[in-house]
């Protein structure tokens, strides 16, 4: 065998690590997951040998004749080690430094699991992801603290973003809409941090949420009579709790023919109406000028022509613009927030309107948000990692200072099953929403057992 230079990996420890990985791999683990030094040696060599051979000043174009180029290369600087390493070693070896040149590194093979929902990475060498509703950790390794940043900005730069010392903070969103949070030195103290919330390849649908258990048909049926008929919803929940993707369930039931305008600070609601126009905020440039806030983009779309506004989620001052919106003729629209019970959502929008500078007495925005705001919808992430709806709230009005709640369902837990799954069934608790006429102005009748407290809604997964 021809000696290789100093700088490639030593044959005979990596030919000893090839020779045991088809046991413990036998299904051809991603290269990433592999964490012994003369893999990681190889790779970075590949990656140095190939990338030696392109124009440094150009890049790579990210098409089909250039993947192909550089795979081409890669086959034959790995052939010139003359390595006889086995075949899944040898492609999850080269698809991974395609990886790369071309995707998210390490992370990609979790970017492309279908199964999981969340990636987390904690710096280097601690990848967590969220599968099934549970958090695990994985095998998949960054080489070091720069390699992560390097990931960082290929995620952020076609954004027009950026990430340094002075700011160390950024959201952003992957090509497939993926949303991206990352944490870099000196507020990530033990390496940079990324937080990916993947974005489902398939649009979920009203059915979908019925089979995970999230929701019941007599609530659908509830729900869908409700967006029709123009009513202002609120999807309440924690992090993590589906917020956005009940958020997204709920649009589904806007008629086809409504003009609908979005407002996200990264875009990720997958509307399928063709009447739709989708705004995103934007962040300030490097002098921090020509910032294009949230609140911004809900002031604008008050001249847009909207038949419904739909804010993904409000945090600040753009809360009272909603509220405004609402009551002035844009009825129907829909917006998420981070709270733990419908009260603790009317707390959150009297927080934030007070957020937006003005001078209103604490009454006055009891009164808003009790004249716009009908139904607040609680979404919840429950022990076993499920989601599901646990609330449905009208909101009935003001009676002294106090905003007046009902709540139309609420969610029972009866324990654990065999497998630690939650049991529980969404009851009805006998009341009629106030709003039940403007529902039937729309055409919905609904029936009275909907709300009878003697037929609770059956958990689907219940045996």
């Amino acid at each position: 065998m021809t000696t290789l230079p100093d700088d490639r990996p030593r044959p005979g420890r990596l030919q000893a690590l090839a020779q045991a990985l088809p046991a413990q791999n036998g299904s051809g683990a991603a290269a990433g997951d592999l964490t012994n030094p003369e893999l990681s040696k190889l790779k970075r060599w590949l990656m140095g040998r190939v990338s030696a051979t392109f124009d440094a000043h150009t890049g790579l174009a990210n098409d089909a004749a250039t993947r192909r180029e550089v795979e081409a290369r890669l086959g034959e600087a790995l052939a010139s080690t003359r390595l006889a390493l086995p075949e899944t070693l040898r492609a999850a070896l080269l698809k991974d430094v395609l990886n790369e040149f071309f995707g998210f590194g390490p992370i990609e093979p979790l970017l492309e699991d279908g199964e999981i929902t969340e990636i987390m990475v904690n710096g280097p060498h601690r990848v967590y992801i969220e599968r099934g509703g549970k958090v695990q950790l994985t095998a998949v390794h960054f080489d070091d603290d720069d390699h992560v940043r390097r990931i960082i900005d290929r995620i952020i730069l076609p954004l027009g973003r950026r990430i340094d010392y002075d700011t160390p903070l950024v959201d952003a969103r992957l090509p497939d809409g993926s949303r991206v949070n990352a944490v870099v030195a000196p507020v990530a103290i033990d390496g940079p941090s990324i937080t990916i919330r993947k974005f489902s390849r398939r649009r979920l649908t009203v059915d979908d949420l019925i089979a995970f258990g999230s929701l019941t048909p007599p609530l659908a049926e509830f729900l869908k009579a409700c967006i029709v008929a123009h009513l202002n919803v609120v999807v309440s929940g924690g992090t993590g709790s589906g917020k956005t993707t009940l958020l997204n369930v709920l649009s589904g039931f806007i008629p086809a023919d409504e003009r609908i305008v979005t407002i996200e600070d990264a875009a990720e609601l997958q509307l399928h109406q063709e009447h739709v126009v989708r705004l995103e905020a934007k962040k300030p440039n490097l002098e921090g000028r020509y910032e294009v806030s949230i609140r911004d983009l809900v002031k604008n779309s008050l001249r847009m022509r909207p038949e419904r506004i739909i804010v993904g989620e409000c945090r600040g001052g753009e809360a009272l613009d909603m509220l405004q919106a609402m009551n002035t003729g844009h009825d129907g629209s829909l917006t998420t927030l981070h709270a733990n019970s419908p009260r603790d959502a009317i707390s959150r929008m009297e927080t934030m309107s007070l957020m937006a500078g003005l001078d209103f007495p604490l009454k006055v925005i009891r009164e808003q948000i009790a004249s716009a705001i009908e139904l607040i919808v609680q979404q919840a992430r429950l022990r076993d990692g499920s989601r599901r709806v646990t609330q449905v709230t009208e909101v009935a009005g003001m009676e002294g200072d106090t905003v007046v709640l009902q709540d139309i369902f609420k969610f029972a837990e009866d324990g654990l099953d065999a497998d630690g799954r939650v049991v529980g069934q969404l009851r009805a608790t006998g009341l009629r929403p106030i709003f039940t006429p403007k529902l039937e102005t729309a055409g919905f009748r609904l029936p009275p057992e909907i709300f009878s407290t003697g037929l609770p809604t059956r958990d689907p997964r219940r045996r």
